[in-house]
């Protein structure tokens, strides 16, 4: 675990500015726009040789006060702070503790179908694609493959296009994948999918080096759709309590425009509902 954390605070510590964290540039001529390992332990009161153990993975065992400090140094989000202390606590056995047949009960489908005039899908923690309502389906009608909302993102030529601000949906889905994972990169398949990825997508490979954790909750998401145009969707991402690690995300058209543009495609697809 020492390496995936290791992995994290370099991360962390070359994506952050001195001005996000309030540090003087004064005659200051760095190479890179990150910050030195001796900045990070000054802003979190260690030692720079301590600090450089955790990053080389030297120190599997930091303590609460000690990641509650970097947490503070780095700026981090409620979501990478718990990321953090999962990555430097893991949970002994959690994958096989807790990894749930990914089943959905007959009333969660009947449930997805209930949202006639929005999409709504059911992902795992791999972001697979587990249902997905008549909406959804009608949605996502012109990729050749939809069976994981990541692979779709990075793998599909039309994604570029579907997708009119790729790199921010690309790196959201990215992030939550982050998050979800945790320290739990031991689950095979989430392994097979971070390596198919890596080889091929470049940019999967970018954004997946960065680290960033961001769980999906809600926003706006633009799309075009080849039959009927530019759709905008407000996201709303809701937990299945009876599976553990199962989402559903839905959209939602916002009014004007989208919504008749949404009508539209379901009337093509939904067979007119």
């Amino acid at each position: 675990m020492g390496s995936l954390l290791g992995e994290f605070l370099r991360a962390r510590r070359h994506l952050t500015t001195v001005d996000q964290v309030g540090l003087t540039r004064a005659g200051d001529r760095r190479r890179t726009p990150g910050l030195r390992r001796e900045e990070i332990a000054m802003l979190a009161g260690l030692s720079t040789d301590y600090y450089a153990r955790l990053e080389q993975g030297r120190d599997n065992n930091p303590s609460a006060q000690v990641l509650a400090s970097l947490a503070q140094a780095f700026r981090l989000s409620p979501d990478a702070t718990e990321h953090l202390y999962t990555l430097a606590q893991p949970r002994a056995g959690f994958h096989a503790a807790t990894a749930p047949v990914d089943r959905l009960d007959l009333r969660v489908l009947r449930f997805l179908e209930r949202w006639d005039d929005a999409s709504a899908f059911v992902v795992n923690r791999r972001l697979d694609i587990l249902a997905k309502n008549r909406v959804a389906t009608g949605l996502l009608s012109e990729f050749e493959h939809t069976d994981n909302l990541i692979r779709l993102t990075f793998l599909s030529p039309i994604a570029r296009e579907f997708w009119l601000d790729w790199e921010q949906e690309a790196a959201a889905n990215v992030a939550h994948l982050r998050a979800v994972a945790g320290a739990d990169h031991d689950d095979p398949s989430l392994r097979k999918l971070v390596d198919e990825l890596s080889r091929g997508s470049e940019d999967f490979r970018r954004l997946w080096a960065r680290h960033d954790v961001r769980g999906r909750t809600r926003g706006l998401v633009r799309l075009h759709h080849g039959r009927v145009g530019e759709i905008t969707l407000w996201n709303e991402t809701f937990r299945i309590d009876s599976v553990p690690g199962l989402r559903v995300f839905v959209g939602e058209p916002e009014p004007g425009p989208s919504s008749d543009a949404m009508a539209r495609l379901c009337a093509l697809s939904c067979g007119g509902r």
